[in-house]
């Protein structure tokens, strides 16, 4: 990487970018109109999600993991 991509690499790594439209519009215009209880919504609507897919997940590891059951019965031929 060069010197210069290096630079601009750090200099975006900032939460509030110089001359970026969202960290210098979108963002206080967003805090402004939300209230604190539509934040807490939104977190907890994010954590919820999460979970969901946490328990997607699991089942699938769970499905995954059984032990091969065996199919039809045994039948002995004389």
């Amino acid at each position: 990487m060069s010197e210069t991509q290096t630079e601009n690499a750090q200099t975006h790594t900032h939460t509030h970018a110089q001359g970026c439209f969202v960290c210098q519009t979108a963002i206080p215009l967003v805090e402004k109109l939300w209230s604190e209880a539509t934040r807490d919504h939104f977190r907890s609507s994010r954590i919820e999600f999460l979970k969901g897919l946490r328990s997607l997940i699991d089942d699938r590891i769970a499905h995954l993991s059984r032990e091969a059951e065996p199919k039809g019965t045994h039948v002995t031929v004389e």
